[in-house]
């Protein structure tokens, strides 16, 4: 039996924070589908506020024909972006995850009752504020969705 191959439209999309991303779509019908139902989200933000950019057509000229070369410059927003996941996924490969305990362990921590360690969970504004008050050093770092999830 032969292999079904379906093709993907690939759009360059950008969210309302000027974070720029690329979406696959199965046609430019799914992507208003999704985009009017709130499905596509910035992977850096979550916002829903998301508008397609610009892009030139991806062509297959044939097996025999290499594509040209194209040399593909980073902008700063996008060097700052890599450097921004890269500094994440830091953090979530070095840190144990400790849930909605992260206000108790931090305690734990500063007083000397467990092994110092780097963690990392939830905590409410108030519970974060608290822990400063205490002098226990906290950071703040929102994660998309994505990263919250094996990677592929």
């Amino acid at each position: 039996m032969a292999p079904i191959i379906h093709s993907m439209k690939v759009l360059n999309l950008q969210c309302s924070h000027s974070h720029s991303f690329e979406g696959w779509f199965a046609s430019e019908d799914d992507f208003r589908g999704q985009l009017g139902r709130g499905l596509v989200e910035c992977p850096l933000c979550e916002d829903t506020a998301v508008s397609k950019m610009p892009s030139a057509p991806r062509l297959n000229l044939g097996a025999g024909q290499a594509a040209p070369r194209r040399e593909v410059m980073a902008t700063p927003d996008a060097a700052m972006q890599a450097q921004w996941l890269k500094m994440v996924r830091h953090v979530m490969a070095n840190t144990d995850d400790v849930g909605e305990r992260f206000a108790e362990e931090a305690r734990r921590i500063h007083y000397g009752e467990t092994p110092e360690r780097g963690i990392r969970g939830q905590a409410s504004s108030r519970e974060t504020q608290a822990l400063a008050e205490e002098g226990i050093a906290v950071l703040p770092l929102p994660l998309p969705k994505a990263l919250k999830e094996p990677l592929q």
